[in-house]
C-alpha cells in the first residue's frame, strides 16, 4: 500500500462537535464511538466576535478532549484546528502530553495559523498578527513540540520563539503525536510544511478569488497526493501520511457513500463531518446526525 494513497476500506470518518455545552460535547464524543465513527474533533477559539450572533461559547479544547478521552476507548481525538501561534509553547507541550497519555495515544494535532476574527489575536498587542509571522511562529511551535518529545533537556532558538532550558522527561505514548498542518493547495509553502509532518488538512483556494476557499474534489485530492508522494520520497520519508478532507456529506446514504468513496480512491484517508452554520447546526441536530453513523463504503 502506498504511504499516501490507501484503500477505500481504510478511510476513516470523524465528526466535529461544533456547538453545545461542555456536557453535550463530551456526550457527543461517547455517541461517536458508540455509532461507528473513527474520530471526535473539537475546535480551538477564544472569542470569535459576532460569529453565531456573538453567542457561541468557546470552551478550552484540551479540557473537552481530556473529558472525551475518559468516556471513550477507541476513537481518535483532536481539534479542527488547534491555533498554535497564540498558545505558550511550554504549556501547549504539557497539555498535549497530558491528553495523549489520558487517551492512550489517541490524540492527533490538526494545526493552523489561527483566524484573526478570534479576539485572542485582535485584542492582545503581543500576539503576532501578520500571515508570515504567524506561519513562522507555527513552524517554531512545531519544532519546539518535537524537541519536547525527545525526553532530553533543550533550549530553543527559533525565528520568533527563544527559550532557556526545558525538559519533559515523559515521551508521548507512541513516541510522538501525529501533526496534520492546514495547507492551501496548491501553495508550495504551506504544502511543504505539511509534507514534513504526518498529514495535511487541505484547503483549496480559488484561482479567481484568492480569499475564497472551495471544497476539494477527487481530482484535487489525487493531484495533491501525487505531489506529496513525490516530495516525501525525495526526502526519504516512508511513514504513512494522512489526507484529511472535511465538509458536509449528502443526506442520502448512497450519495454520501459515493462522495466519500471518490475521495478515498483519490487518496484521502479521512473525512471529517464539519457543520459550522449556527443557523442550522444545533447540539440536537449534531447528535441526530452522529447517531445515523458514518457512510458504509
Amino acid at each position: 500500500m502506498s504511504e499516501v494513497a490507501r484503500s477505500v476500506e481504510a478511510m476513516r470518518f470523524g465528526f466535529v462537535s461544533s456547538f453545545g455545552t461542555p456536557e453535550q460535547h463530551v456526550a457527543l464524543a461517547r455517541e461517536c464511538e458508540e455509532h461507528g465513527w473513527d474520530g471526535f474533533f473539537f475546535w480551538d477559539g477564544v472569542d470569535l466576535g459576532d460569529w453565531g450572533g456573538g453567542g457561541v461559547a468557546t470552551w478550552d479544547p484540551f479540557s473537552i478532549l481530556t473529558a472525551a478521552a475518559r468516556v471513550t476507548e477507541r476513537i481518535t481525538l483532536g481539534a479542527l484546528v488547534f491555533a498554535f501561534p497564540r498558545h505558550r509553547p511550554w504549556e501547549l507541550a504539557q497539555r498535549v502530553l497530558t491528553v495523549d497519555h489520558l487517551s492512550g495515544g489517541r490524540l492527533v494535532l490538526p494545526v493552523g495559523l489561527g483566524v484573526l476574527d478570534d479576539h485572542a489575536f485582535k485584542s492582545v498587542a503581543e500576539q503576532e498578527k501578520g500571515l508570515r509571522e504567524r506561519a513562522e511562529l507555527l513552524d517554531d511551535m512545531l519544532a519546539y513540540l518535537a524537541e519536547s518529545w525527545s525526553g532530553e533537556r533543550f533550549a530553543f532558538d527559533g525565528t520568533h520563539l527563544h527559550t532557556g532550558d526545558f525538559r519533559f522527561p515523559v515521551a508521548p505514548v507512541n513516541g510522538r503525536v501525529p501533526v496534520w498542518p492546514v495547507a492551501a493547495w496548491p501553495s508550495e509553502k504551506s504544502m511543504s510544511r505539511a509534507a514534513r509532518w504526518d498529514g495535511v488538512v487541505p484547503q483549496l483556494r480559488s484561482t479567481t478569488t484568492t480569499a475564497a476557499e472551495t471544497p476539494l474534489g477527487a481530482q484535487d485530492v489525487a493531484d495533491l497526493v501525487a505531489w506529496a508522494r513525490e516530495r516525501r520520497a525525495a526526502a526519504g520519508t516512508e511513514a504513512p501520511w494522512d489526507v484529511v478532507t472535511q465538509g458536509i456529506l449528502p443526506d442520502d446514504p448512497g450519495e454520501a457513500a459515493a462522495h466519500a468513496s471518490a475521495l478515498a480512491e483519490a487518496g484521502a484517508t479521512w473525512w471529517v463531518e464539519s457543520r459550522w452554520d449556527p443557523a442550522t447546526a444545533t447540539p440536537e441536530s449534531l447528535l441526530e446526525r452522529v447517531r445515523q453513523g458514518p457512510p458504509a463504503l
